[in-house]
């Protein structure tokens, strides 16, 4: 039997709260961190909203020499494994260096570093390139930065699958630690929050550009759009359960689950594949349906892919036969790191007992969903199954069980 992994510590950036305390605090109460966005000016573009995360002045959270060489989604990464390291009660000096790993997740990299750098190559020229764009903008510089700055010298590595890509990289991390490394740093945080990140993330067609923030990212709703982006993440701590035990550590819960599938090819009259990686999650945390006591679902916010998101849960639960809930519709949808913000949102909602809201939204009946709007739910928490789903067909699965 394969030994359990759990979650020792949680470092979280995100739209609507920067830290653990402040993202739930909003998160339980249905605050909204979506708004017209600020980093850039956004008056020519179709989509004009956007998550962005208050609050956040690296200068005074990181070393200087750091600010230099990295884009904003590697430095949002960097406090935010240090506030998980420290939530773990984890100091990284005081550990044998090859007994940590990193990895994370990456939809896009360093986006606004790379556009900084063209800007100057097209006007000032070549020489006025920063030698650091050769890897700010990599979708491996988190994992790489975070493993330097705190000496980690175990398995790294990046996952690259989208959305999807957050649940991936805590799965890979799950291998690792089961083949012998007793602590991996894992999750993800994104941010293309720039022109040229704008227009890349443009292309895909499911950006709302409604300009109501709260009529524009509407999953399950006759309104559904398309989806509101935003940035940030979270960041887990992840140790074998020997080991956490070990040392005394808090523990949040066990990542007790997982399944991934790719969907055929558009036209082959094969059905989607969420429902298998559903299944797959569930066989592999030898747990049933019944036992589930909520799913975070990954609320496309378009007709078609919502439909066959309902479609996979009601053929698994049964109709309205499990919570829904999507409190991304808080933070707008944010790439690589919506998926680790839902595994700690369905942590936290584990140890105070409460299902968080999906706000704003008014669900289809047809649809054959439980979902939680409008307000927070009570509820025993004990075993939550987080979807996501990345472009390009990518879908995966994460069942989380409270501690023993």
């Amino acid at each position: 039997m394969n030994a359990p992994v759990v979650v020792t510590g949680l470092g979280v950036a995100a739209p609507n709260g920067l830290g653990v305390e402040d993202f739930w605090a909003a998160t339980r109460s249905g605050k909204s961190g979506i708004a017209r966005l600020t980093r850039f000016d956004v008056s020519g573009y179709p989509a004009q909203l956007g998550g962005e995360v208050p609050g956040f002045v690296a200068e005074d959270l990181l070393p200087g020499r750091l600010l230099p060489q990295t884009d904003r989604m590697t430095r949002m990464a960097l406090a935010a494994t240090d506030w998980a390291l420290a939530d773990a009660g984890v100091t990284p000096g005081e550990r044998d260096s090859f007994d940590m790993g990193v990895v994370t997740a990456s939809s896009s990299g360093g986006f606004e570093f790379g556009q900084g750098e063209l800007q100057k190559l097209w006007s000032q020229g070549s020489q006025y390139v920063s030698a650091y764009q050769s890897f700010a903008w990599f979708y491996a510089v988190n994992s790489g930065q975070i493993s330097i700055r705190n000496g980690m010298k175990g398995p790294c590595g990046v996952v690259v699958s989208d959305q999807a890509g957050g649940l991936d990289a805590v799965a890979q991390a799950r291998r690792q630690i089961r083949k012998g490394t007793p602590l991996i740093v894992s999750g993800a945080v994104d941010a293309s929050l720039c022109p040229w990140g704008w227009v890349a993330q443009l292309t895909s067609g499911r950006l709302s550009t409604r300009s109501e923030p709260a009529r524009a990212y509407l999953p399950f709703d006759a309104d559904a759009s398309g989806h509101v982006a935003g940035e940030g993440g979270a960041i887990l701590i992840m140790e074998s359960a020997a080991a956490a035990r070990a040392r005394g550590a808090k523990v949040y819960g066990e990542i007790a689950g997982y399944g991934a599938t790719t969907d055929p090819a558009p036209g082959s009259g094969r059905p989607p594949g969420l429902r298998k990686a559903v299944e797959l999650a569930l066989a592999d945390a030898g747990t049933g349906p019944d036992e589930v006591d909520v799913v975070f679902a990954d609320a496309a916010a378009v007709p078609e892919l919502d439909r066959v998101e309902a479609e996979a849960l009601t053929a698994v639960f049964g109709t309205r036969g499990v919570p829904v809930t999507a409190p991304k519709t808080m933070t707008g949808r944010l790439y690589s790191g919506a998926a680790p913000l839902d595994l700690a949102a369905a942590l936290l909602a584990m140890e105070e007992g409460l299902i968080p809201p999906t706000v704003n939204v008014e669900p289809v009946a047809s649809l054959g969903l439980d979902l939680v709007v409008g307000q927070s739910r009570t509820a025993e928490v004990r075993t939550a199954l987080v979807l996501a789903r990345g472009h390009g067909g990518f879908n995966s699965a994460v069942v989380v069980r409270a501690a023993a």
